[in-house]
């Protein structure tokens, strides 16, 4: 069966629940007390999706502002966005639309982008109508979904709604020139390693470098896979 891998990165204020998303798309597993990511993470998942594979390749950004220049080097290539705004902080929601503008901008020409409203079990005390979040969602061509990483609602359908994008089903792939087989291993990495990763992110297929784990407390605890990055 064909693989096709989508790069796809997620974006967002700190807190919003993006490594949250992550972990229980890739694990099925909620951490209550998962660590604010520090630079970027990253995991892998392959889904069945009608006669082929899609292996998501998915880096999970820091949300703090300090972080906020290293964003590019993430979104560079991908095939989709997921721009994560938490339903009960209106300010999560007005960052959002400055992610938009932002890859507007200087994203790929062709990524496809998915709000997602995430923690809708808090409903009760809800900032950002579902309506007003759809609304914007449909002004850009974007997909929108609310979800709770909690009570894991609508995280397999996040994903699901990017493989069947039409862009992806007509045939589109980031990263189609590089071998479904040259596995990228990477969990973490501190800021310190940023230069050197940003070397590679540029070689040509076949470099190869080691990056140590730094321990992010869903890959790193509940399986998640570390060491040789092959790119």
């Amino acid at each position: 069966m064909a693989i096709r891998e989508l790069k796809v990165c997620l974006l967002g204020d700190t807190g919003v629940g993006k490594s949250s998303i992550v972990c229980r798309f890739v694990q099925d597993h909620f951490d209550h007390n998962i660590s604010p990511t520090i630079g970027a993470s990253f995991l892998t998942k392959t889904v069945p999706c009608g006669h082929e594979l899609h292996k998501f390749l998915i880096w999970d950004t820091a949300g703090q502002e300090r972080f906020h220049s290293l964003a590019p080097m993430y979104y560079r290539g991908s095939a989709a966005a997921v721009i994560v705004y938490d339903i009960t902080k209106l300010d999560s929601f007005q960052t959002l639309k400055k992610w938009v503008k932002e890859l507007k901008e200087h994203g790929p020409e062709d990524i496809v982008v998915a709000i997602a409203g995430n923690k809708n079990d808090l409903g009760d005390i809800r900032e950002v109508p579902m309506k007003e979040a759809k609304e914007f969602a449909e002004s850009i061509a974007a997909i929108f979904i609310e979800t709770s990483a909690r009570n894991a609602v609508n995280i397999e359908e996040l994903f699901q709604k990017i493989s069947t994008f039409p862009v992806f089903t007509l045939g589109y792939c980031s990263w189609s020139a590089r071998s479904v087989h040259q596995e990228v291993l990477l969990v973490q990495y501190r800021p310190c390693l940023v230069g050197v990763l940003h070397w590679a992110l540029q070689s040509p297929p076949g470099q190869h470098m080691l990056v140590q784990n730094q321990s992010h407390s869903c890959s790193s605890q509940h399986g998640g896979d570390t060491g040789q990055m092959q790119l």
